[in-house]
């Protein structure tokens, strides 16, 4: 275990005018032992970070250190470094078993025996012990990804380096395994940094997140920090799913207006918006949208376009104007393409993001407390 440094990290491709900056000037410190995870969309530099960290690709500028000390220039199987790759990475010609001892045997003064104790250990640990004879085509996709697992287990790494591994699982077993990944890594407590596309992996899986767009960081948080605190309009739209509606408004002293609606403003929160900005993108999540009667305070008419029952919720396409809006209610509240709904955006729970620079100049309260968040 060990806790990692990335600091100002540069990645260029290619030269003169053909140049492409994949990352550009990142700074991640991970604690020892932590789960943090690497989101954004394609093309965000999310892998090509992870493939400098295990030495992959080098680095153009910055520092990455392991506990301190500077591991840039090192080869990559003398970084104390495991990674388990989005395809498994498997030997086809191998059985589970000498897939998962072929590293221990390249790399360490372990005899036979002692390498033949660590697998079996490992495959009991991941339920994989009646697998080690087959070879990868015997395998379900399921069970590969448990073996390419166990491969990067047994070496006992200082860091986890992980690329996307369920990418190529169905939905269902997609679900099982973050459960298994984040089950694995408390019982190892082996510091991980684990790289994907999908938000929900991010928010569901990591101790923190990185949200990563054109090679730049965006913000640095605990999943619900990020969340409730993004700190731009980008997070802000990244984070969550249904993502949050943006309706773009000019601001007037205390209102707010749309081509639709006037949404007023208390004193207090009008009071901590410089007074120069005034044009803004308002921002709420769907599950903040509130259906009313009518009479209460900025509420506005929307038409139901579509609607996607989820059992337990449903989320409810809307149009305001000629803009589209995604509000999530109660699963037993039933509403009918082409019906008129009053909406409400409670104010504690809107966001405001400066239209030009889109950061964030209000974000939503909340009453998390502790360790998630430190409002």
């Amino acid at each position: 275990m060990a806790a990692l440094d990335i600091d100002g990290l540069v990645k260029r491709f290619g030269t003169g005018g053909d140049e492409i900056v994949a990352v550009d000037d990142v700074d991640v410190s991970i604690d020892d032992g932590d789960f943090l995870v690497l989101v954004g969309p394609s093309g965000c530099g999310k892998s090509t970070t992870l493939r400098c960290i295990a030495g992959l690709e080098e680095v153009t500028e910055g520092d990455i250190r392991l506990d301190g000390e500077s591991i840039v220039g090192r080869k990559p199987m003398d970084r104390d470094i495991a990674m388990v790759f989005q395809n498994y990475a498997l030997y086809p010609h191998m059985t589970a078993r000498e897939n998962m001892s072929f590293g221990l045997k390249m790399t360490s003064d372990l005899s036979k025996g002692e390498i033949e104790e660590i697998v079996e250990d490992t495959a009991r640990m991941m339920g994989i012990e009646d697998l080690l004879e087959k070879k990868p085509r015997e395998l379900s996709g399921g069970q590969q990804q448990r073996v390419a697992l166990g491969r990067a287990i047994v070496r006992d790494p200082a860091v986890f380096l992980m690329d996307e591994p369920l990418s190529n699982l169905d939905a269902k077993l997609r679900t099982t395994m973050r459960t298994e990944l984040q089950n694995l890594q408390q019982k190892l407590e082996t510091t991980t940094v684990y790289v994907t596309h999908d938000q929900t992996e991010a928010m569901t899986m990591g101790d923190r997140i990185a949200i990563l767009n054109g090679g730049k960081l965006q913000q640095i948080g605990t999943p619900l920090e990020c969340y409730h605190q993004p700190t731009n309009q980008f997070v802000a739209g990244f984070i969550g799913a249904p993502s949050m509606n943006f309706l773009e408004v000019t601001r007037e002293g205390t209102r707010l207006d749309h081509a639709e609606f006037s949404y007023r403003l208390s004193e207090a929160t009008a009071e901590r918006i410089d007074s120069e900005t005034t044009e803004l993108v308002l921002g709420i999540r769907p599950e903040d949208i509130e259906l009313v009667d009518g009479e209460e305070p900025n509420a506005f008419r929307a038409t139901v376009d579509v609607t996607e029952p989820m059992g337990d919720s449903t989320h409810v396409s809307l149009s305001i104007g000629d803009q589209q809006c995604t509000a999530t209610v109660d699963g037993d509240v039933i509403v009918s393409p082409g019906e008129e709904l009053w909406l409400t955006f409670p104010e504690d729970r809107i966001h405001l993001f400066d239209a030009e620079s889109g950061v964030a100049v209000k974000n939503r309260e909340a009453s998390l407390t502790g360790s998630e968040m430190a409002l």
